[in-house]
């Protein structure tokens, strides 16, 4: 791996509801290496829940948040699943790059909508009135533009996905 990857992570990003959490633990089992979910690493560090932390201090305050927590990261040989917001930072991005390879989990709108019953108690940034086909449009174009690896996950079982990460990783020579 080049100097731009030094840390060999590998970094899951995505809309809510396409699997980094799920697929992130899966993967990390299958490379064994450790595992970080961010969202959770700040509602830890938070010591509250991310819907809450957006209803008592909004999103500016959250994105902040958000990027200072990926900002804080130094990690090694690690899996991580981002919060689906992670990509308005560029700052965070581009750290997270430096640290290794970004993998987008596709997955389309139809899809996402059976997944996301509730996203007004997710901790979902959303701006007021937004609804998930408009955020879906919002970020589609910015995880194209971070992901280093793209893959559907479309009418795939998690077996399959993490098959595909792992093919590619192997494909770069990465694991």
């Amino acid at each position: 791996m080049g100097r731009s990857r030094k840390n060999g992570n590998i970094i899951l990003i995505g809309m809510p509801g396409s699997g980094k959490s799920t697929l992130g633990v899966l993967l990390a089992k299958a490379l064994t290496r450790p595992f970080l979910d961010t969202d959770i690493h700040i509602q830890t560090r938070e010591g509250k829940p991310l819907q809450r932390i957006l209803n008592e201090h909004g999103i500016a305050f959250f994105l902040r948040l958000e990027q200072e927590c990926i900002l804080s990261l130094s990690l090694s040989r690690h899996v991580i699943a981002t919060g689906g917001s992670v990509v308005y930072g560029a700052r965070a991005m581009a750290h997270l790059k430096r640290q290794g390879l970004v993998v987008l989990l596709e997955l389309s709108l139809p899809f996402l909508r059976r997944r996301l019953r509730d996203m007004h108690n997710r901790g979902i940034v959303l701006a007021p009135g937004q609804d998930l086909a408009a955020l879906y449009a919002e970020r589609k174009p910015l995880y194209e533009r971070y992901a280093d690896l793209r893959v559907s996950c479309d009418r795939k079982t998690h077996e399959q996905v993490i098959g595909e990460i792992l093919a590619a990783l192997d494909d770069r020579g990465i694991r």
